[in-house]
């Protein structure tokens, strides 16, 4: 019953996270042009009312991490939102361990240049107290915690770890063979 709770958390994570990449992050790295202004508009507010001026004018290696999800992350999204809908599909283990790796890497270094970094007032006014800071590390912080959970599970849930003394000496009696 835990696992299926997980299971669909994961899929409305990886479903989620689709529109999420195409209108919201890839404007930081697409052309202007390729968004409607309500889309553009969109962002704007977002900066402005959570003070993230990351999504407005974005540091190198801000893009580095949003140009790692456009190829590495988005073509992964769909195939994982069916895997964990669909339940107990042991094949995606192993991309997803890669995917929660990766991405609970980068927030790392995002989390911290949001609580430590002196964010100029302008172009883009950036969080400037504690509470600020906080605020904009509680919308960041989900997408730490979901892929730690992810790659937890996938590590202990019997369901995807398919490691037991049985299959070990399966694995040894085929090599005898």
């Amino acid at each position: 019953m835990a696992i299926r709770v997980l299971e669909i958390l994961f899929f409305f994570y990886f479903a989620s996270h689709i529109p999420i990449t195409l209108f919201i992050d890839l404007q930081a790295l697409l052309p202007g042009h390729v968004y409607p202004q309500p889309l553009k508009d969109l962002m704007k507010w977002y900066a402005s009312e959570f003070k993230d001026p990351m999504v407005l004018d974005p540091p190198q290696w801000f893009k580095s991490f949003i140009f790692c999800e456009a190829l590495f992350q988005t073509p992964f999204f769909p195939v994982a939102a069916y895997a964990f809908l669909k339940g107990g599909c042991k094949w995606i283990r192993t991309p997803a361990i890669l995917y929660a790796t990766h991405v609970a890497t980068t927030l790392v270094p995002i989390l911290a240049h949001i609580l430590f970094y002196q964010f100029p007032m302008t172009p883009h006014p950036g969080p400037q107290t504690m509470q600020e800071r906080w605020l904009l590390v509680s919308i960041y912080f989900p997408y730490l915690l979901v892929p730690v959970l992810l790659l937890l599970t996938m590590l202990l849930s019997s369901t995807y770890n398919s490691t037991s003394k049985s299959g070990h000496k399966s694995a040894k009696s085929k090599k005898k063979n």
